[in-house]
């Protein structure tokens, strides 16, 4: 009977441990951070534009009958340069709207980052103080998010977009399910 006293904590000691170091040594990757918001409406944020140059983003612009492409990003965030060149071959899709979301950042050197990298949004939103990004369930910069035609965020990507990955691997496809989604989801005339 006292040897079961010692065996029974050093057991769940045993399966603590090997619960913990599998925590820890388990590759993460930050797609697997869960987004409450995926097939959900957008937040109710409105958010005023970068400049008086930039229209702002109200909830109502993710749901004019199209998918809309919404990027976080900020100057200084370097993987935000990187997806620059392919957010420009984004932009040329007239069938999306590409909004962008500026994360903590000063108005003047968000608009000399796209002056320097190029400007492929329709509309920015300036989320100085981060308070949206909450809302918006933001981890860090860059984020992409697919909203569909009704404004129902249908996938969001951490990370920076890159050719051999998630540009082709993860935000087209999710773009061709919005556009499905919006297809579906309208009513016919």
């Amino acid at each position: 009977m006292k040897r079961l006293l010692y065996i029974i904590p050093a057991l769940a000691f045993a399966v603590l441990a090997v619960a913990l170091f599998y925590g820890l040594v388990r590759p993460h990757a930050p797609n697997e951070l869960p987004s409450v918001l995926v097939n959900k409406p957008v937040p109710a944020v409105t958010l005023p534009g970068l400049d008086q140059v930039a229209p702002g983003l109200a909830p109502a612009d993710f749901a004019q009958g199209r998918v809309t492409v919404l990027n976080v990003w900020a100057s200084w965030c370097a993987p935000c340069r990187v997806e620059a060149p392919l957010l420009d071959r984004l932009a040329e899709d007239k069938s999306i709207a590409l909004f962008g979301l500026v994360y903590k950042d000063k108005p003047a050197n968000a608009r000399a980052f796209l002056a320097e990298m190029g400007n492929p949004f329709s509309r920015i939103g300036l989320d100085a103080s981060g308070d949206a990004g909450i809302e918006w369930g933001i981890y860090g910069v860059p984020e992409t998010f697919v909203i569909d035609g009704q404004g129902i965020v249908r996938a969001r990507i951490v990370g920076a977009l890159t050719d051999d990955g998630k540009f082709t691997g993860d935000l087209l496809p999710a773009i061709a399910d919005a556009k499905r989604l919006t297809r579906e989801n309208t009513p016919a005339p």
